[in-house]
């Protein structure tokens, strides 16, 4: 193994990368959104409190007759994006809001890594994060290089472990 260099890599060769997204299975999103309205179609507990789950456009609407029952059919929402692999991180629920005779409680799954939670895990990478890596926000994602492939998995390991309101994903590594 002539020409490697102390950390083990090929000497000159190009950085290692990851990029760091926040993305939802739409499919699974829409799963869960279907058991979940069949399951509150199906209880006797949401038996003519006008309780329904659905989609309106790219939220998701709540509606019952009481604030509780809302909160309710939310929970059983959430149940099923876990279920189905969703983090409550990418759900960002309001509080119900009376309409007429009836609560909407309007929830919307959030994609994209917003600017402010970018330069937030950017600071973490730099205060924290290995000296030899580097990242840049690009659009709604980070992209992460190094030339030491262990420093990009430390990198991983200390953002899954910090406190952030947004559900990360590790792709194209290379």
């Amino acid at each position: 193994m002539a020409g490697r260099s102390p950390d083990g890599t090929l000497g000159g060769m190009a950085d290692s990368s990851f990029d760091i997204v926040s993305k939802i299975d739409r499919q699974e999103a829409d799963n869960a959104l279907n058991q979940a309205r069949k399951e509150v179609e199906q209880r006797y507990d949401f038996k003519g409190t006008g309780a329904s789950v659905e989609w309106s456009g790219e939220s998701i609407l709540i509606k019952a007759n009481s604030e509780e029952r809302a909160k309710a059919v939310l929970d059983v929402l959430q149940s099923k994006l876990i279920k189905r692999g969703i983090s409550l991180k990418s759900l960002d629920s309001g509080e119900p809001q009376a309409s007429g005779k009836e609560f909407r409680l309007v929830s919307t799954l959030k994609e994209g890594i917003s600017s402010e939670d970018a330069k937030k895990i950017s600071k973490i990478i730099r205060d924290e994060g290995p000296k030899s890596v580097k990242s840049q926000i690009q659009g709604d994602e980070l992209r992460v290089q190094s030339k030491s492939r262990d420093d990009l998995q430390e990198v991983q390991r200390m953002l899954k472990a910090a406190d952030l309101d947004v559900d990360l994903q590790f792709v194209n590594y290379r």
